[in-house]
């Protein structure tokens, strides 16, 4: 088959030559002697939803954003057609909300899908064979095997060890294919994993604690950050780690010194990204993180560091009183890590106790390309944008990647306990570069913020007359938003110079600005992992024209002065499982 003809099976040729030998390597695999058992009685460390699993158990399928209503069929008849949904099944995380419903009808339903996997694709067939998705299998099978095997004939039994043993076998071989970053660290952690649980598998594990290391003293850097800036996938990265490290302990095996710097290295990073209603920032592709995921994955560490408001994994962080900010304050990944990348350079969310008020639009990915374009824009988040530019630019055709990254120019304290910072991403294009100033009151009441556009160099300058010439003399127009959570109400007040915004709490925020001009509020979208459809949201938006060769405004974000310094706020309403 040529290069082209791999090209419009819509699979490149690196992806077909890795196809083929994960297939060899299965096949390899599968000549392996199968283990005997367990080494001992494993534990479940990993959660699930309860809410999921009674979707799972009445035939509801809802899998990477797209949900299947087929009461009384396998799961597998299912997974072929989107290779989203399909790696989502193939990985079996699905596993923890069977067993946290935990009843007769779900460890049926568990048994069945499982055995059902190994009839169908246990020799190396499906998607399912690569080194992460073995990795993450591996883990959800040895954690909930009890709940598995529970009520299962030896012949069963026996099959369900050998499955393993060919699954350890493949991870043993092709870890090495799997991308530095998350699939690595899922494909190492689910080889350990299994190598020091299942018996006569023992020496594969050794290598992979090796591996294991050398990649935490490398994909994690100085400051406990990974390459692709995504707090949620950071957070994954930890909860591996500590269940490798568990499982090294268990066995009475030590822990690799690098492997445990990571470790302490991680912890006060993801700190400093943790809002004050415990919900991670959500930027560049990541989420919230899953309910109690977080607060589990610290506690597991055992590190007792603090989150501090300096530098951590390109972001900055402002908390005072029940207030926390989280600023995007570096440039966007770039290259393979940046493949799911945002243009929200400058870009911040504001969490009021339990309550989030400004927030990025999220991630796209779960509702298709569009969707995942539009979420990347600079538009879809609580920043200033040009019309009809971001920040930062894809290339032309289908690359993933930011081919044009904004640069932060400027990034220090202005001395208030807040932050001035600027970016150059359309310095290039008009000649601009853009300035945010952020400070946080010491109460935590009060958010002031200055955005500047600007031609700061008589180049610049130029560059942008030219641009104002072609476009027949017609001024640069600009838009500054301010995305809100769903659960926020806000409506105009003042005649228009101001909103006025209720949280589910109680609480009031008022939004300005400085010079009392005109606000809107337009539909917006909030982006959410585990929903059918984007929720349906509103943002503040302040339209101007660039007049000669600077814009700068001002605004401040207050609580009311009659919302109280705290407020019980116990319904949070939001801690099942999506709909």
């Amino acid at each position: 088959m040529t290069g082209m003809a791999y090209a419009s099976s819509g699979l490149g040729l690196s992806a077909h030559f890795a196809q083929a030998m994960n297939r060899l390597a299965v096949r390899r695999a599968a000549r392996a002697a199968p283990a005997k058992g367990f080494v001992q009685q494993p534990e479940p460390r990993t959660i699930g939803f309860f809410a999921r699993g009674r979707q799972l158990n009445s035939g509801h399928f809802l899998m990477a954003g797209r949900l299947i209503e087929a009461p009384g069929t396998p799961l597998w008849i299912h997974a072929p057609g989107d290779p989203a949904f399909a790696a989502e099944a193939h990985g079996f995380a699905w596993l923890d909300d069977l067993a946290a419903v935990g009843d007769g009808a779900a460890r049926a339903r568990a048994q069945d899908w499982t055995w059902d996997w190994i009839a169908r694709y246990g020799t190396g067939k499906g998607p399912g064979w690569m080194p992460d998705i073995t990795g993450r299998r591996l883990i959800r099978w040895i954690n909930h095997a009890i709940f598995l095997l529970n009520g299962r004939t030896s012949q069963q039994s026996q099959a369900f060890f050998a499955a393993l043993s060919v699954q350890v076998e493949f991870a043993a071989r092709r870890w090495p294919a799997a991308r530095p970053g998350l699939p690595r660290f899922e494909a190492l952690t689910g080889l350990i994993y299994a190598g020091l649980a299942l018996k006569g598998l023992n020496h594969h594990a050794g290598a992979a604690i090796t591996a294991l290391a050398v990649d935490c003293a490398t994909e994690i850097d100085p400051q406990g950050g990974i390459r692709t800036r995504n707090p949620e996938e950071l957070l994954e990265v930890l909860t591996l780690l500590t269940w490798a490290a568990q499982a090294l302990t268990e066995a009475g095996r030590a822990l690799p010194p690098a492997h445990a710097a990571a470790i302490a290295r991680i912890a006060p990073c993801l700190r400093s990204l943790r809002h004050a209603d415990g919900g991670l920032a959500r930027f560049h592709g990541g989420g919230r993180g899953m309910e109690g995921r977080l607060d589990l994955a610290l506690a597991s560490a055992g590190v007792k560091a603090v989150a501090g408001n300096g530098p951590a994994m390109g972001y900055l962080r402002l908390a005072a009183g029940r207030t926390t900010v989280i600023i995007d304050a570096a440039d966007p990944p770039g290259g393979a890590a940046g493949t799911s990348a945002h243009a929200s350079t400058l870009g911040f969310e504001l969490t009021s106790g339990r309550r989030p008020l400004i927030v990025n639009c999220g991630s796209g990915v779960p509702f298709g390309q569009v969707w995942a374009r539009a979420g990347r824009a600079t538009v879809s988040h609580s920043v200033l944008a040009l019309e009809g530019y971001s920040s930062s630019r894809l290339g032309k055709g289908q690359a993933d990647a930011l081919a044009e990254r904004a640069h932060v120019v400027m990034a220090r304290p202005d001395g208030d306990g807040g932050y001035v910072l600027a970016h150059d991403g359309w310095l290039r294009t008009h000649g601009l570069t853009q300035t945010r100033a952020l400070a946080l009151s010491k109460d935590g009441r009060r958010l002031t913020g200055v955005d500047r556009l600007a031609a700061e160099t008589a180049e610049g300058a130029a560059m942008l007359a030219r641009g104002i010439a072609r476009r027949g003399g017609e001024p640069l127009q600009f838009h500054l938003r301010f995305h809100l959570h769903p659960d926020v109400e806000a409506a105009l007040d003042l005649g228009g110079t101001a909103v006025s915004m209720v949280l589910r709490s109680g609480e009031v925020w008022v939004f300005r600005l400085a010079d009392a001009a005109h606000l809107g509020i337009e539909t917006s979208v909030y982006l959410e992992k585990g929903r059918l459809k984007p929720r349906s949201a509103q943002a503040i938006v302040f339209s101007g024209t660039l007049i000669g060769n600077e814009a700068r405004i001002g605004w401040t974000l207050a609580k009311a002065q009659d919302t109280p310094l705290a407020i019980r706020d116990l319904d949070r309403g939001d801690t099942s499982a999506p709909a």
